[in-house]
């Protein structure tokens, strides 16, 4: 198990790593995290929702992803409130205060335990990973993630620091010396995570730390960023481009309060054909020449808050100056005619005006779609990946063509033109044929072949390789057979 002395520590990526690893060394490893917090899921093969870091994690470990690798995932609809998804499935809406104060998390910490030992019948070695700090004390007491639920699953379990935040002897001690006895001695090692500069300097703070904890250092990880890795956190987004460019195709993607499912635009971002920013700001985005708006966990206050601040405006100026504008799921429900919340399942704002750019009307619903889908885009006969995860039904209100036809011949989307399209399927990005048409008229350039799939293999080989060599991994595997035993 992987746990942090923060979020952000780089828990996720070693833990896809370390998939990668035991899947190379012969081993069946699955991921495994308790409870997520993140505006990015996926669609599981059964159509269920999970945390996106879990579905990368099982990429790595060359397996389907499940909802037992993710039982519990929380996704953020406002600063105080969260959607509770539960197996797959949402159970309702609980603000921060109920969820992490309340005393009645034993039943989902069960049913998180009973999806652990589902998945531990299936795949050997279960890769965990902790949330955020193991050092909270606050709400340790009702906490299902970090080290009560190591306790729970006896495993053996690897503390995370980010060193480039600064101040690592501090949180490295600190989150050790806060554990209870029992919750030390099932710490097994410390990983120093996105060093810079010479590993040799950290010798001596490597024999501090573990003369101060009593806890071995298992590795000393450098930085890197030239290897891609699928981020699941939104901080990230903050470390992306905000700025249009010179001389090249400029895609911007307006960034949400609430945008959901930014993933839908890495396959983009490795195009060398165009240039992908993030911006809010009406003057960035007045540059582009494609604009997207993404997906939101809550439509009717992200179409509202484009609306205030001048981005609307932006949207349908660009769209009628010809150039192109499309949506994606929360951002195609805000390019129709009207969006509809007749039961406040979004919250106090039941109605709004939308952009008007497509014939389609949205009414937001208590049922939710996921689901994983196989699809030919426009006139293009070549079979696309996607996935849906949305609350809502848009009702077409014109004859008018469809984004895309999935395998069982139903019609998805609204294409008014190759400048103005909108759907529901998260991922259609991720598919060279919709990525060719959508630059075409900007550019002749064809591109180079590319797969996202076979790229995002290679990725995880080569993380692999690089952890593997600043990474003890003969003292993990000693460990985890002394832990089985």
């Amino acid at each position: 198990m992987f746990v942090g002395t923060c979020s952000d520590a780089g828990k996720s990526v070693i833990n896809a790593a370390m998939c990668r690893i035991l899947k190379q060394d012969g081993y069946q490893p699955a991921p495994y995290k308790a409870q997520n917090m993140s505006l990015n899921s996926y669609a599981t093969p059964e159509g269920y929702e999970i945390g996106r870091a879990q579905a990368t994690q099982a990429e790595a470990s060359g397996i389907e992803c499940h909802t037992d690798m993710n039982p519990v995932l929380l996704k953020p609809s406002g600063e105080k409130m969260s959607q509770v998804v539960l197996n797959g499935k949402p159970i309702g809406n609980r603000s921060a205060y109920e969820y992490f104060r309340s005393d009645n998390n034993d039943y989902l910490f069960d049913e998180a335990y009973a999806a652990f030992e589902r998945l531990a019948h299936r795949y050997s070695p279960i890769v965990l990973e902790g949330a955020g700090s193991i050092a909270e004390l606050n709400l340790k007491k009702r906490d299902i993630v970090n080290m009560n639920m190591a306790k729970r699953t006896n495993a053996a379990v690897y503390l995370v620091a980010d060193i480039e935040r600064g101040g690592v002897f501090a949180s490295v001690y600190g989150s050790i010396a806060l554990l209870e006895p029992e919750e030390k001695a099932l710490i097994k090692g410390i990983i120093i995570n996105k060093f810079r500069g010479d590993i040799n300097l950290f010798d001596d703070g490597k024999k501090i730390l573990e003369e101060l904890t009593g806890v071995p250092i298992t590795g000393v990880i450098p930085y890197f960023k030239d290897i891609y890795i699928e981020d699941e956190d939104s901080v990230v987004l903050g470390k992306k481009n905000s700025r249009a460019a010179e001389g090249t195709v400029n895609v911007a993607v307006v960034l949400l309060n609430q945008m959901a499912n930014f993933t839908d635009f890495n396959a983009l971002e490795q195009d060398k054909r165009v240039h992908v920013y993030y911006s809010n700001d009406v003057n960035e985005l007045r540059k582009a020449d494609i604009l997207i708006i993404p997906g939101s966990k809550n439509t009717l206050a992200d179409l509202g808050y484009i609306q205030e601040n001048g981005i609307a405006e932006v949207l349908i100026n660009a769209q009628q100056q010809g150039k192109t504008v499309i949506g994606i799921c929360g951002g195609y429900q805000m390019m129709g005619q009207v969006v509809k919340d007749p039961d406040g399942l979004e919250g106090s704002v039941t109605q709004l005006i939308g952009l008007q750019l497509l014939p389609i009307e949205t009414t937001i619903t208590a049922d939710k779609e996921t689901i994983q889908t196989v699809f030919t885009f426009e006139q293009d006969n070549t079979p696309c990946h996607g996935y849906e995860i949305h609350m809502g039904r848009s009702q077409l209100l014109a004859k008018v063509e469809p984004v895309a036809h999935k395998a069982d011949g139903t019609a998805e989307g609204v294409f008014l033109d190759p400048k103005c399209w909108g759907t529901y399927i998260h991922g259609i990005l991720d598919n060279k044929p919709v990525i060719d048409h959508l630059l075409a008229p900007y550019t002749s350039d064809p591109g180079q072949p590319f797969s996202y799939k076979a790229f995002k293999e290679r990725e995880y080989d080569r993380l692999a390789d690089h952890v593997r060599q600043y990474l003890d991994i003969d003292a993990i595997y000693n460990t985890m057979k002394q832990t089985a035993q």
